[in-house]
């Protein structure tokens, strides 16, 4: 059995985080609009990253991380107008932008050094 790296670790915690961050503005605060975004894009880290897992390349192995790092980008951007509008407050915003600007960091390492070492694919 494979042993869970990281990466795949960490985005199923904030995936986990950003659901019941999802189930907290829509019940608690009745915000659903960008509280959905929030959840598709938050989510969607993951599982792009699980899709790399499987890529049919090193091209798409990196492809589907950008993806991921794409998805990571657009949620803190919802985490960004949600604590501007004060659906969050600071400490849950600074808990999980900071989980959130992790996992873009470790995305990011993972797509440089794919791009230059063509084993390193294989081993994130």
């Amino acid at each position: 059995m494979r042993t869970e790296s990281i990466i795949n670790q960490k985005s199923v915690t904030f995936a986990l985080r950003i659901i019941k961050a999802f189930q907290f503005l829509k019940g608690q605060k009745g915000e659903y609009v960008m509280s959905k975004q929030l959840l598709r894009s938050g989510t969607a880290i993951g599982a792009s990253i699980r899709e790399a897992e499987f890529a049919e390349s090193r091209k798409d192995f990196i492809h589907k991380l950008h993806i991921s790092l794409k998805e990571a980008n657009e949620t803190n951007y919802w985490l960004i107008l949600l604590h501007e509008s004060d659906y969050i407050n600071d400490a849950t915003f600074q808990s999980i932008q900071t989980d959130c600007t992790e996992l873009i960091k470790l995305l990011t390492s993972i797509i440089k050094s794919s791009k230059h070492n063509p084993d390193a694919s294989s081993s994130y």
